[in-house]
């Protein structure tokens, strides 16, 4: 599994040209899920996102977590993360990326686990393989990578 984190100010997500998710002050987090995920790897990952301490402190230092800012988080399901471009050429590969069916179910599950290990009302979710236009206003920029 692996994560795109970034500080936002603000996120908001479109399917066809309908607004389905917003948020301000938090983490915008893209997860492509790998073949060889499972619930277990999802609850790790969640929950080492939302404890990554990546927000300032009264002195201007990266220490607080989004928990200790009460701040918002968006997950975005996002397959192309597993590309494999490695190998000869230039048009990546995805044959790492976990089948659909099962990529959801394991995303589905890190949402869900989400929602039961911080605050329900501060998650929300982008729609599992739709045609999204994402907008951000990134915070610093602070960009980390997570893998498992």
């Amino acid at each position: 599994m692996k994560a795109v984190i970034q500080r936002v100010l603000n996120a908001d997500i479109k399917v066809k040209n309908e607004n389905v998710a917003s948020i301000d002050n938090g983490l915008l987090v893209f997860i492509g899920v790998a073949k060889g995920d499972n619930f277990s790897i999802a609850e790790l990952m969640c929950r080492k996102i939302i404890d990554l301490r990546i927000f300032d402190d009264a002195n201007g230092k990266m220490n607080l977590s989004l928990s200790d800012i009460r701040g918002s988080i968006l997950f975005v399901s996002q397959f192309t993360l597993c590309a494999d471009n490695n190998k000869s050429g230039n048009r990546p590969s995805f044959i790492n990326a976990e089948e659909p069916q099962k990529a959801k179910k394991i995303y589905e599950h890190l949402v869900n686990y989400a929602t039961e290990y911080y605050d329900s009302s501060k998650i929300q979710t982008g729609v599992f393989a739709a045609e999204m236009k994402v907008n951000l206003t990134n915070d610093g920029p602070v960009t980390i990578i997570l893998e498992r």
